[in-house]
């Protein structure tokens, strides 16, 4: 019985080695007679298509259909697409037939970082994807310098939580990184910013956020403060604005046919006459107003950092 059995298993062994055998020869002489590429989000973006993963085969010199399967490296072609700064994942496997299937995953960003004069979109594993003209992503805006030890990827925690607020969402249009320790959100409320200070806590910092917005903003105006810091713990610290901005006067043609007053020209340099007592010469105001409509003319990514002096926060007022 026990003579039975063992010769029993060495035929069953002897035919898995012959099997075995036989496949591996069969797969020698079977070659890759299709490529199919299929891009499993492509729902979510648009900048990877089955016909650019082919070219970028191409591109790299590897071919592949016709030639027989044993010499094709699918894990090569995985690493080699995975290097694309479009493509988040790369799966490759061979079916039946001979046909190469490549599942590609495109990449999904989560924020556009505006780091000096680069602009780059960041997926939530940090990979970065240069922004270009014909792709647009409605994602977080920030905006600051960034090193290899401090990356956009410690923004994302507080992002998330303010994109998964519909109320923080609408707040927000921007941020910007001053520093690890100081860092600016922008609100939709125009007429100042907001300082966070680091990453941590953001959930408690936004609460002291909404409650200063509830009970202190209406009592002292919109825009009394310019920079509202909710970095330290248990206080919110609020800068006054330095001076109301005055609204241009208009400007009347007539005016260029008036003399110069005389009175103006005999001022000194070393002196300060009364305002009421000085009247501007007709040439001077025309250059006032070219040049303050210059400053005036910058986007909201300028205007919306915080200065030096406000974030110094030299005129404090604790509330």
């Amino acid at each position: 019985m026990k003579l039975a059995r063992y010769i029993l298993l060495i035929v069953l062994t002897s035919l898995m080695i012959v099997g075995i055998l036989w496949a591996r020869d069969k797969g020698r002489d079977e070659v890759c007679t299709e490529v199919e590429v299929l891009v499993v989000n492509e729902d979510s973006t648009h900048f990877v298509t089955p016909a650019g993963v082919i070219e970028e085969l191409e591109r790299k010199h590897i071919v592949v259909k016709g030639k027989p399967v044993w010499q094709i490296n699918v894990e090569d072609i995985e690493k080699l697409l995975g290097e694309s700064q479009y493509i988040e994942d790369v799966e490759c496997m061979f079916e039946n037939g001979g046909r190469l299937k490549i599942e590609v995953s495109q990449i999904v960003p989560v924020m556009r970082v505006f780091d000096g004069d680069q602009s780059y979109y960041v997926n939530k594993d940090g990979k970065r994807m240069t922004a270009v003209s014909t792709f647009h992503a409605d994602v977080p805006i920030v905006e600051g310098h960034f090193t290899s030890s401090y990356c956009p990827l410690r923004l994302l925690p507080m992002i998330k939580h303010v994109e998964q607020d519909s109320s923080l969402r609408a707040l927000v249009t921007m941020y910007y990184m001053r520093d690890s320790n100081n860092i600016f959100i922008v609100p939709s409320i125009k007429g100042h910013v907001v300082n966070m200070g680091n990453c941590e806590g953001y959930e408690g910092k936004f609460k002291k956020l909404q409650l200063f917005y509830n009970k202190v903003m209406p009592v002292k105006g919109w825009m009394h403060y310019d920079t509202i810091s909710v970095k330290w713990d248990y206080q919110v610290v609020a800068t006054k604005r330095d001076k109301t901005v005055e609204a241009e006067p208009e400007y009347d043609p007539a005016e260029d046919e008036q003399a110069d007053n005389i009175l103006t020209m005999s001022v000194s340099d070393n002196s300060r006459a009364p305002v009421n007592k000085m009247v501007k010469s007709n040439h001077g105001s025309r250059q006032s107003s070219n040049s303050s409509g210059g400053n005036n003319g910058g986007k909201d990514k300028a205007s919306a950092k915080p200065s030096e002096k406000n974030s110094s926060g030299e005129k404090k007022k604790q509330q």
